[in-house]
C-alpha cells in the first residue's frame, strides 16, 4: 500500500513532467487561435471607445491621413465637354444654362460634372456632391435648380458599381465597388479615394477664388456628403456646408465599406472633430438620405468574388445628436444646425447663406413641374470609366515617384561608412517605421503569467504548448520543441518558426505531408529541433477569414495594424524564452514561411532581440504587389482585403525593411515556381539589400537561395545559414 505523503510526491513530479519549469499547468482549449482573436477584437473596441478623448484635430493632420497631398493644377475656367455628337449644353431654361464640363486636377486627371450657369448675375456659387451613385444629371434635371439664381456645379464622383473593376490587359475582372477599387491600389501610397475626390472638389473651390467673390456653399449627399464635410474641414475658403446621409458617430467605420477606411482616422478625428474645422462658418447635417448600402455587388460569373463587407446604415437621431453636441463643445455657438423634418427649406438656407442672398434664393427657388423626359439632360455613360481609369492611371504611376521618395529620404541618408554609424542612423528610422507605418502599442504591461502542458513527443524531440499573457485579453501562444539530448544546464540556440496565413503552430510540426495544410511547412519547427536547436512555434492571429480581417479594419482608424499586435506578442514571447535556462538569450532565429515570411520583415525590424532573420515565401517588390494593377499575382486582384498597410510605399518597402534588420544577418529562400512573386522582381528588390550589405562590408551576412519547387520551406540552404549564423553544429 503506497502511503499518502508518498502518493501525493508521485502525483508532483507526474504533473511536474506535464509542464515547464517555472509554468503553470495549461488547460487545454479546442481553439486557442479563436480565442486569441476574440480577445484582440476586444482591445480593439476598448481602444476605439477610449479614441474619443484627447483628440487634438488640425486641418493639416486631415489632409495627411486622406491622402490629399498632391499639388493641384492651377485652374482658370472650365472646360466644355463635348462633341458634334454629344454637344457641352444639355439644357437651357428662360433662367440659365445646363453644360457639361471639366476641369484639371492632376496630371492626367480631371474632375467631371455639369455646371448649371444662371442668365443673370449669380448669387452665391454651389458645389453639389451627389452620392456615388447618382450621376449629376439626375440632380442637373431638378427644375429647381435652374432657377435657384446659383452658378452650381454638380460633379460626378467615383461610384460603387464594379464594371470597371478589371484588369483589361490579363482580363481579371472582379466585383470589387470601383471606390474599393481604387483605395486597393491608392493605400498602400499614402493616398486615398476620399484623398483624391477632395481634391477634385477643392479645384473647383481654386477655380471660384479667380472669380468676383460670392457666398460658395458645399453640399453633398451620401458619400457625397462624406466629401463635402472633409472639403469644408480642409479649405476655409468655402463659406458653409450642407451635408445629407453621411454625418454621424464614425466608431464604427470599421463596418462600413473599406474605401471609407482612413488610417488614424480616429486618434484625432470623429465627425464631430471634423466638423469642429468647419465651425464657426455654417454646417448643416440633415439626417436623412443614408445610401442603401448591404455589401459589396455580387459577383457575376466570372467576377472574382473578393470584395470587402462592409455596410452603410442609418445612425439614430439621438447619435447624431449627440456627435453634434461633441462638436458644438469644440466650438461653440450656433453654426452648427441639425436639419430634421420639420426644418423647412427657408430655415436652411438662412442659416447656410448671408441674409442677403438667403433672402433672394428664398423667393427664386420654387418647386415646379420637371421638365419633359425628352428635355432632360442624358448620362455621360463613358464618364464613369473615364473616371477610374484617370485615377488608376495616376495612382500606378506613383510606383515610380514613390520609390525615387524612398531612395531620397532613406537611402540617400544611411551613413555607409560605419556598421556603428550606421546603426545609430537606422535607430530612428527603426521607430519611424514602427510608430508610423505599423503603428505602435504599449509595451506588454501584464505579468507574463506564463502556463504550459505536455503535448506529445518523438524519439528525439519533447513538444510543449505554452501561452503568455500580454496585456488585458490578448495574449501568445505557441508550441515548444526541446530536445532530448538537451543536458541539464546546458543552453542552445532558438530559432523562432512561424506558419503562414490560416496556419497554426500544430502546421510547423505535423509530419503529414500528403495534408495540403502542413505541406509546405515540411514540419520545419520539428527537423529543426531534431538538429539539436530549440524552436519554438508561435501563433499569429492571421486566421479565421473576416474575423481576423475585420481586426485590421478596427486597428487601422487607430493608427494601428494586425502587427501592432503580433509585434507585441513577440515582445512578450523573446522576454519570456530569453529568460529560460536551456536557451542562449544572444541567439534567438525568426524563420517565417508565406505570411510567417511577411512576419520575418516586419517583426525583427523592429525587435532586435531577434539576431537574424529569414524570409521564405514572401521576400517580393511588396510595394508593386500590392498596387501594380498589371501582375496578375497583384493583392488587388484577391480577397485578402486587409493586406495594404497605409503609407507603405513612400516609406518602407521590403529593402529597407531589412535595412532595418541589418547588420544582423538576413536572408532570402525562394523558390522559382512560387506563385507569390516573380524572380525578376524579387531579385530586383533583394539586389538593393545585397548592395547595403556590401557597401558595409558585411557581405556574407546576406544571402538569396533560390530552388526549383513551389511555395514551400526548402530547408537546405537556411538550415546551413542557421548552423553557421548561430554557431550551432
Amino acid at each position: 500500500m503506497i502511503r499518502p505523503l508518498l502518493l501525493s510526491l508521485l502525483i508532483a513530479s507526474s504533473l511536474q513532467a506535464q509542464i515547464l519549469p517555472g509554468t503553470q499547468p495549461l488547460e487545454p482549449n479546442p481553439d486557442f487561435s479563436a480565442t486569441m482573436v476574440a480577445g484582440i477584437d476586444k482591445m480593439a473596441l476598448r481602444l476605439i471607445e477610449q479614441s474619443k478623448t484627447g483628440r487634438k484635430p488640425t486641418r493639416e493632420k486631415l489632409k495627411a491621413i486622406l491622402g490629399a497631398v498632391d499639388e493641384r493644377l492651377p485652374i482658370t475656367a472650365l472646360e466644355l465637354v463635348g462633341d458634334t455628337s454629344s454637344p457641352a449644353l444639355l439644357a437651357e431654361t428662360d433662367a440659365a444654362r445646363i453644360l457639361r464640363v471639366r476641369w484639371p486636377v492632376f496630371d492626367g486627371v480631371h474632375g467631371e460634372g455639369i455646371l448649371i450657369q444662371p442668365k443673370d448675375k449669380p448669387v452665391a456659387r454651389v458645389i453639389y456632391i451627389p452620392d456615388a451613385d447618382t450621376d449629376p444629371e439626375k440632380l442637373a434635371n431638378d427644375a429647381m435648380l435652374a432657377y435657384s439664381g446659383c452658378e452650381i456645379v454638380i460633379p460626378a464622383i467615383v461610384s460603387r458599381g464594379s464594371e470597371f473593376s478589371t484588369n483589361d490587359k490579363f482580363g481579371v475582372k472582379t466585383n470589387v465597388p470601383h471606390r474599393e477599387w481604387i483605395y486597393r491600389q491608392s493605400y498602400e501610397l499614402g493616398r486615398h479615394i476620399i484623398g483624391y475626390e477632395v481634391q477634385k472638389m477643392l479645384s473647383l473651390v481654386d477655380y471660384f477664388s479667380t472669380q468676383p467673390k460670392l457666398p460658395l456653399l458645399v453640399a453633398g449627399l451620401g458619400e457625397g456628403g462624406l466629401i463635402a464635410l472633409y472639403s469644408g474641414a480642409i479649405d476655409e475658403r468655402i463659406s458653409s456646408v450642407y451635408v445629407w446621409g453621411c454625418f454621424e458617430p464614425r466608431e464604427g467605420v470599421w463596418a462600413e465599406p473599406i474605401y471609407r477606411n482612413v488610417f488614424n482616422l480616429l486618434r484625432d478625428f470623429g465627425d464631430a472633430e471634423v466638423a469642429s474645422l468647419i465651425g464657426p462658418r455654417p454646417l448643416v447635417v440633415q439626417n436623412l438620405g443614408f445610401p442603401n448600402v448591404q455589401g459589396p455587388p455580387e459577383a457575376k460569373p466570372g467576377e472574382r468574388n473578393i470584395a470587402a463587407p462592409g455596410k452603410v446604415t442609418k445612425p439614430s437621431l439621438e447619435a447624431v445628436k449627440a456627435e453634434g453636441a461633441r462638436a458644438k463643445a469644440l466650438v461653440p455657438g450656433d453654426w452648427l444646425m441639425l436639419a430634421t423634418e420639420e426644418h423647412g427649406l427657408k430655415e436652411v438656407v438662412t442659416h447656410l447663406l448671408p441674409a442677403d442672398v438667403a433672402g433672394q434664393l428664398v423667393k427664386r427657388i420654387e418647386p415646379i413641374m420637371p421638365q419633359k423626359n425628352e428635355q432632360r439632360a442624358k448620362v455621360d455613360a463613358t464618364r464613369q470609366k473615364r473616371m477610374v481609369r484617370e485615377l488608376e492611371a495616376f495612382t500606378q504611376r506613383l510606383l515610380v515617384t514613390t520609390e525615387l521618395e524612398r531612395k531620397k529620404e532613406f537611402w540617400d541618408k544611411l551613413p555607409l561608412k560605419s556598421v556603428a554609424d550606421f546603426e545609430k542612423h537606422t535607430a530612428s528610422e527603426r521607430d519611424r517605421f514602427w510608430n508610423e507605418v505599423i503603428g505602435r502599442l504599449p509595451d506588454p504591461n501584464l505579468p507574463v503569467n506564463a502556463k504550459s502542458r505536455f503535448v506529445r513527443e518523438t524519439d528525439k524531440v519533447r513538444i510543449y504548448e505554452v501561452t503568455m499573457d500580454v496585456w488585458e485579453d490578448v495574449f501568445a501562444w505557441g508550441w515548444l520543441c526541446l530536445p532530448k539530448d538537451l543536458k541539464p544546464g546546458e543552453k542552445r540556440p532558438v530559432v523562432v518558426c512561424q506558419h503562414g496565413l490560416e496556419g497554426i503552430p500544430e502546421d510547423t510540426i505535423t509530419t503529414d505531408e500528403t495534408q495540403k495544410a502542413y505541406a509546405p511547412y515540411k514540419a520545419f519547427t520539428l527537423r529543426l529541433a531534431e538538429q539539436g536547436f530549440i524552436t519554438f512555434a508561435p501563433h499569429n492571429p492571421y486566421r479565421g477569414k473576416d474575423a481576423f480581417r475585420t481586426l485590421q479594419r478596427k486597428l487601422n482608424p487607430l493608427g494601428l495594424t494586425l502587427y501592432s499586435v503580433i509585434n507585441g506578442q513577440h515582445q512578450r514571447i523573446l522576454e519570456w524564452l530569453k529568460a529560460q535556462p536551456f536557451t542562449q538569450p544572444e541567439k534567438i532565429a525568426f524563420y517565417g514561411l508565406s505570411y510567417g515570411g511577411k512576419s520575418a520583415m516586419r517583426t525583427p525590424a523592429v525587435l532586435k532581440d531577434y539576431c537574424l532573420s529569414i524570409c521564405s515565401g514572401d521576400f517580393n517588390e511588396w510595394v508593386r504587389k500590392c498596387v501594380s494593377s498589371d501582375m496578375p499575382m497583384s493583392y488587388i486582384h484577391t480577397h485578402e482585403y486587409e493586406i495594404w498597410e497605409w503609407n507603405m510605399g513612400r516609406t518602407f518597402n521590403y529593402a529597407e525593411m531589412a535595412a532595418l534588420i541589418a547588420p544582423r544577418p538576413f536572408m532570402v529562400e525562394r523558390g522559382h515556381n512560387d506563385g507569390v512573386g516573380i524572380d525578376e522582381w524579387v531579385n530586383y528588390e533583394y539586389a538593393k539589400v545585397r548592395r547595403l550589405y556590401n557597401k558595409l562590408l558585411i557581405g556574407d551576412r546576406t544571402t538569396i537561395e533560390h530552388f526549383d519547387g513551389p511555395h514551400t520551406i526548402h530547408g537546405v540552404g537556411t538550415f546551413e545559414f542557421l548552423k553557421q549564423k548561430l554557431g550551432w553544429k
